[in-house]
């Protein structure tokens, strides 16, 4: 094995999901720097229209996709594995976020909303790409991004987030023996407080402050500071981690 940080991945396909946003692009860019080809999705066509000419290497793709709509999965991977040669990553980090500061006020349209993105598309569009890496032969990576509401239950009116994040970790075990037999492993990401929109919408200044007080680190992770995460669980020097949660979180939980 080349002692790389990116190894295993030069030249292969790696599919990134929720590549418009802040935390997507850092991956998509972190992948493209250690010498794999990265189809970047979202739901923002200009932002991927603006990222994908920015990425080392190459080549690359970019599609604007809806995942909540399963019947793209298949052929966006398909795709994928055409174009790029090989389909050797998903790294599934689309979700949204919608907060209510009273329980009583979630609507049956946010819980679907967030369930639908969140939860329901990430198991479909692993399965696709386990299909895919099947027919190939050759193993790959399943990479799901959970949250530190997975354990906590969730601050600032996350509840019904977070219950999608609980979903993640869960699924991810339940894939990870189900494919392992194919060499195909699947770990999620953990992150904690991360500077991003996502992070920053709702909260006010007050409560943001309150949640950066109990980071031991003493601050919010930027974007980059999860990509060397997901690069690494991606690469061969992560061969052995299945059923995996790593906790990216400055020490706000240990475990």
């Amino acid at each position: 094995m080349t002692w790389t940080a990116g190894a295993g991945l030069e030249g292969k396909g790696v599919v990134v999901t929720g590549a418009g946003g802040g935390i997507g692009s850092a991956v998509a860019r972190a992948f493209a720097e250690a010498g794999a080809r990265v189809c970047a999705v979202d739901v923002k066509e200009d932002a991927l229209a603006e990222l994908t000419p920015t990425l080392a290497g190459g080549p690359h793709r970019y599609e604007a996709v809806d995942l909540r709509d399963l019947s793209t999965h298949d052929r966006l991977l398909r795709r994928t594995a055409e174009e790029l040669g090989e389909l050797r990553v998903l790294a599934n980090l689309a979700a949204v976020l919608i907060r209510r500061n009273d329980v009583d006020e979630v609507t049956e349209e946010d819980w679907d909303f967030q369930h639908d993105v969140n939860l329901k598309a990430a198991f479909f569009l692993n399965r696709a790409a386990a299909r895919i890496m099947r027919e190939q032969g050759r193993g790959g990576r399943l990479i799901n991004f959970s949250s530190q509401g997975w354990w906590t239950g969730g601050f600032g009116g996350s509840v019904v987030y977070s219950a999608t994040k609980g979903g993640i970790v869960s699924m991810c075990r339940g894939l990870a023996r189900t494919y392992a037999k194919d060499a195909i492993t699947v770990n999620s990401v953990s992150p904690g407080a991360v500077d991003t929109s996502m992070m920053r919408g709702g909260l006010t200044e007050e409560q943001l402050q309150a949640s950066i007080a109990m980071i031991p680190l003493g601050y919010m992770a930027e974007p980059g500071d999860l990509a060397g995460t997901v690069v690494f669980l991606a690469s061969d020097h992560a061969r052995y981690i299945t059923g995996a949660t790593i906790n990216v979180s400055g020490g706000w939980l240990m475990y």
